[in-house]
């Protein structure tokens, strides 16, 4: 019961890290002024229409700020230039997401660490399951993304409303492969917590040795 349990929630779980809604093409047609330039990552629109007085957390119909797009769509220099501007590097679209955790689902370590530095804190409480984008790149397998999040500050401890930590969900939502195993080592060497256990009390060990990750085994020992 408890492995259906856990298994209907780790499915739940796993459609809600990707549940970020990028703009759909119907968004992009409607845009303009800032949400435009910075989903085409124009810098020079951006800073003219900051120059002009344009409103820098303006939101879309799904309440994305133009810093939200320039996240989606990957643009780093326009997200420079939004926050040098003034932009709020912490505001949360409809899905509770805010760019840190946009680039860390996104697998982008680089809008990550760049994210962090323009001001988005990597302690923010994140989506539905009230998590933070450490969660959801350790959920997802995203070392790279993960390591720049530790080395940023990011809290390794934090417990989701479903009662998983990073640790957890690594090995809960992970495959057992070479990217969930890497995610856990740079855990465990980072200083999780490997005693906490889930609503259940069972850890991350425990998890990793019922489902025969040896590797992550190993690590947890």
């Amino acid at each position: 019961m408890l492995r259906f349990l856990l298994f209907a929630l780790a499915i739940g779980n796993a459609g809600a890290s990707h549940a970020q809604t990028a703009p759909f093409a119907s968004d992009i047609v409607s845009y303009t002024g800032l949400h435009l330039a910075a989903h085409e990552g124009d810098v020079d629109e951006i800073n003219r229409l900051i120059a002009a007085g344009a409103d820098l957390n303006i939101r879309d119909r799904s309440l994305r700020t133009p810093a939200h797009i320039a996240a989606f769509a990957s643009h780093d220099d326009a997200l420079i230039a939004l926050a040098n501007g003034g932009a709020d590097m912490n505001t949360l679209e409809d899905g509770i997401y805010d760019v840190l955790t946009i680039a860390a689902v996104a697998n982008d370590p680089e809008m990550v660490s760049l994210a962090m530095q323009l001001g988005n804190k990597p302690d923010l409480i994140t989506s539905v399951y009230d998590g933070t984008a450490l969660i959801a790149a350790a959920h997802l397998g995203h070392h790279d993304v993960v390591a720049r999040l530790v080395a940023g500050g990011a809290p390794l401890d934090h417990i989701n409303n479903l009662a998983w930590t990073a640790l957890i969900e690594a090995v809960v939502l992970g495959d057992g492969g070479k990217d969930h195993i890497k995610t856990v080592q740079i855990l465990v060497e980072a200083g999780a917590d490997k005693s906490i256990g889930d609503r259940d009390g069972v850890t991350a060990l425990q998890h990793a040795t019922s489902r025969g990750y040896t590797e992550m085994v190993d690590i947890l020992k």
